[in-house]
């Protein structure tokens, strides 16, 4: 009996071995596999398929143009595990029986899978087009291709739909995710975006031109892109251009480069060498992002092919000269006091956006104090315009997309210490851009280790045998030691995540000590209760404590994961989360001036103070509703849900999970099971049952600048008999305001009916009646006629 147990587990050991064969160079059959050493070649040798190395002993499954180009190089066209490269020994493509192609690493974990099934034999193969296909024994049927998938390029013939996207690599040596793609958006326009650690935005387009501007149509839902041999491409949104060499022979490629631009190459077949035949943006400075923070970007040359340079502003060194998009961090600590600070003038230069607000008709001696008398502004724009005949000023509170060009005739004036004026002044820094196409001595954050425990199993399955019953234990404790293996790499690897990302998972101990066992409360509302901690860090948080939810853990991670990336100067910012069985909770940020409805009660805010709050607060939701990558509902606008920090600055808080909504749905959701809302806030949808869309926001933000100006709650003016509902309340106070402004008496006596008594006699009745008429025009209850929250502040901030 003990000689038949470990023959038993040797012949079971051998019989799950993986197996090395291949039937021919062009197709890998079920059960067999491809080591780092084997290569798949389509039927016209064009294309190749294997393990492509990224670095010092790091491989990555990868398409790629078998002859190189004539510096050598290998032109790589699609690759499988992009951000997570796998082990030069002992790594494998398997093509199981079940069907599934897995790509595993040294220590046997599964890196990449294709999760496909399949009761008949498949086979994997290159085909002529470059397209990598798992396909049944017959060729009858395609169960996977690589086409449904692109990573940074794009062949000839190969479709671009609404579920693929173009995503750079992260620079010329990195060839993980980088920051920039190419894809459909949810108004089926094909677009180009930067995504990066900081903020994401669109940029081609242009965001302010009008898609039939641009030449484009968005009502053709398809969301499909091709293109040709020829070098003829065409979208579905009437986008289309011609390769300048259209119609001769050769090899084409639309990829989406890393310095963020899309460009088409074209194969000389006789040289080898690959030109651009054709690409979207014409000056690469435009492009976001680009130089990253505390940078502007220069042309080496005038033209249209200027090639692209990167300075940092004075007093700023770069973080990484090997990683231009790092951008610059400063050499000096900034004071507050506007005593120790003073600025250095940059002719032609311009920073797109971050602006902490706009004013009109300003001298630089104004524009100039304004900054000094804020902690967050970095520098402003004086901009002068001819039309008018004055200066309007752009204070920043974020340096980023800096270009210099002639075509702007304003300049940039930087804020630096007063002390160290004189040695920044001649300062230039420049970041190289262009960084060398090898990759042979790449070191990857990523490592992997050959377990030792392999060799020590090969051993002692031999050596059982002969010891039969001493073979079962040392399965068990080999089988121990890979567990806890697996278990440490998976804590490193969270880890890592955890320091790139600047965002973390906190334990529920954590916050419980940090909030003292959740001991001082400081807001409630429908969805949890907030209490105020201090964390290990000694940062001051809110945290707030969700009540029970329906949510599932991975529907819970990935709204956190969208929302976190939701980055504006006026939304509350997200530090952080803890999911450990029920209990769910958020870390924010902490507002030392609590809430605007607080606020409004204890009569500390002055008209200035408030017209500000109604415009951050506009801000904020034209960010969610307009501008974010995903298209965000509030659903509870109300001054409890509007913060405020120790500047009197607005942050819209609690927008809340389970409200991300699909920009395409045509305004209409069917995710809203429920009315969601507060009593007095309501649009009449919600109470009609009609189709939600980003107009409910704007209903709710018209009754909270009502109140706002009145000083009164829309819970306080509800109409006697009405029942006392909450359509009725807020109905209540409209109507009044809409009656004093009707009547035949004088703007201003009207005026100063209306508003909230603290602020009679001290405020700007001018810019108190355009808040007025603006809000009324929210609360209209036709929602169509509402205005969006982007023309909401053009209103009240007009040019």
């Amino acid at each position: 009996m003990d000689t038949q147990i470990p023959i038993l587990l040797i012949s079971l050991f051998l019989s799950s071995l993986p197996l090395f064969s291949i039937s021919s160079p062009h197709t890998l059959l079920t059960s067999s596999s491809l080591s780092v050493s084997d290569v798949l070649f389509s039927p016209n040798r064009v294309f190749s398929a294997g393990f492509h190395s990224v670095g010092i002993n790091a491989y990555c499954f990868s398409i790629w143009f078998t002859q190189p180009t004539s510096d050598g190089n290998l032109t790589v066209v699609w690759t499988a595990n992009r951000d997570k490269p796998v082990n030069g020994k002992r790594s494998e493509l398997s093509l199981l029986k079940s069907g599934n192609l897995i790509l595993t690493d040294a220590a046997q974990f599964t890196v990449w899978s294709t999760n496909t099934k399949s009761i008949s034999p498949l086979q994997l193969q290159v085909l002529n087009t470059g397209n990598l296909v798992l396909r049944n024994l017959s060729g009858s049927m395609n169960v996977w291709e690589s086409f449904d998938s692109p990573t940074d390029t794009l062949l000839p013939n190969q479709p671009m739909t609404r579920n693929s996207r173009l995503v750079s690599s992260r620079s010329h040596n990195n060839f993980s995710s980088g920051f920039y793609s190419l894809f459909f958006d949810d108004d089926n326009l094909l677009r180009l975006a930067f995504d990066g650690p900081e903020i994401s935005s669109v940029y081609w387009p242009a965001p302010w031109v009008i898609s039939s501007d641009a030449g484009r149509r968005s009502y053709d839902s398809s969301r499909i892109a091709e293109l040709n041999s020829s070098g003829y491409f065409r979208s579905s949104d009437d986008f289309e251009f011609q390769a300048s060499d259209y119609g001769t022979g050769g090899w084409r490629r639309l990829k989406m480069d890393v310095d963020g631009n899309v460009r088409l190459y074209s194969l000389n077949e006789e040289k080898r060498i690959w030109s651009v035949s054709w690409q979207a943006m014409s000056e690469p400075c435009k492009i976001h992002g680009v130089c990253g923070r505390n940078a502007m970007c220069n042309y080496d040359f005038p033209g249209e092919n200027a090639g692209r340079r990167c300075s940092c502003l004075p007093g700023y060194k770069a973080k990484n000269l090997t990683d231009w998009s790092l951008g610059c961090e400063p050499e000096f600590n900034l004071s507050c006091n506007a005593a120790e600070s003073n600025f250095i003038e940059l002719p032609n230069v311009e920073f797109y956006g971050h602006d902490i607000k706009f004013y009109e008709n300003y001298t630089y001696k104004q524009c100039e104090e304004v900054c000094l008398q804020s902690c967050i502004c970095h520098g402003f724009n004086l901009k002068f315009y001819h039309r008018d005949g004055y200066y309007n000023c752009y204070p920043k509170f974020r340096l980023l997309n800096g270009h210099r060009s002639p075509a702007f005739g304003s300049p940039m004036y930087i804020r630096l210490p007063k002390a160290s004026l004189t040695s920044y002044a001649n300062q230039k820094q420049e970041i190289g851009l262009h960084c060398p196409p090898s990759t042979q001595n790449l070191l990857l954050d990523r490592r992997y280790k050959i377990p030792k425990q392999n060799r020590t199993l090969q051993f002692l399955v031999w050596f059982a045998s002969a010891f039969g019953g001493v073979e079962i234990i040392c399965i068990c404790f080999i089988w121990l030691l890979l567990y806890k293996t697996q278990q440490s790499s998976s804590e490193n690897t969270q880890g890592y995540l955890q320091v790139a990302s600047g965002f973390r998972k906190f334990t529920y101990d954590e916050l419980k000590k940090a909030t003292g066992t959740f001991r001082e409360e400081i807001g409630r509302g429908g969805s949890g209760v907030v209490y105020k901690g201090v964390l290990s860090n000694h940062r001051v948080a809110a945290i707030k404590r969700l009540n029970e939810t329906n949510h599932g853990e991975a529907e819970f991670l990935a709204e956190v994961s969208t929302i976190r990336r939701v980055n504006h100067m006026n939304l509350i910012e997200l530090w952080g989360y803890c999911l450990e069985g029920n209990h769910r909770l958020l870390v924010y940020e902490y507002m030392e001036r609590g809430s605007l409805a607080e606020n409004l009660i204890s009569g500390t805010l002055n008209w200035e103070k408030r017209f500000d709050i109604a415009v951050g607060s506009a801000k904020g939701l034209s960010y969610l509703h307009e501008e974010c990558l995903e298209w965000v509902l509030h659903c509870d606008v109300k001054p409890q849900n509007i913060l405020l920090d120790s500047n009197f600055q607005p942050k819209v808080a609690d927008f809340g999970l389970s409200k991300l909504v699909n920009r395409g749905g045509g305004g209409k959701n069917s995710r809203f099971s429920r009315v969601r809302g507060t009593r007095g806030y309501m649009a009449p949808e919600w109470i009609s049952n009609l189709s939600i869309s980003s107009k409910v926001d704007v209903y709710s933000y018209g009754v909270v600048v009502i109140e706002m100006v009145t000083g009164k709650s829309p819970t306080t003016m509800g109409c006697q008999g009405s029942g006392n509902t909450g359509e009725m309340e807020q109905r209540g106070l409209v109507k009044w305001v809409r009656e004093k402004m009707n009547g035949t008496r004088e703007n201003e006596l009207w005026l100063e009916e209306i508003i909230d008594p603290v602020m009679k006699g001290k405020c700007d009745l001018r810019k108190m009646e355009i808040l007025v008429q603006v809000a009324l025009e929210c609360l209209e209850e036709d929602k169509d006629a509402r205005p969006t929250m982007k023309q909401v502040i053009e209103r009240l901030l007009p040019h």
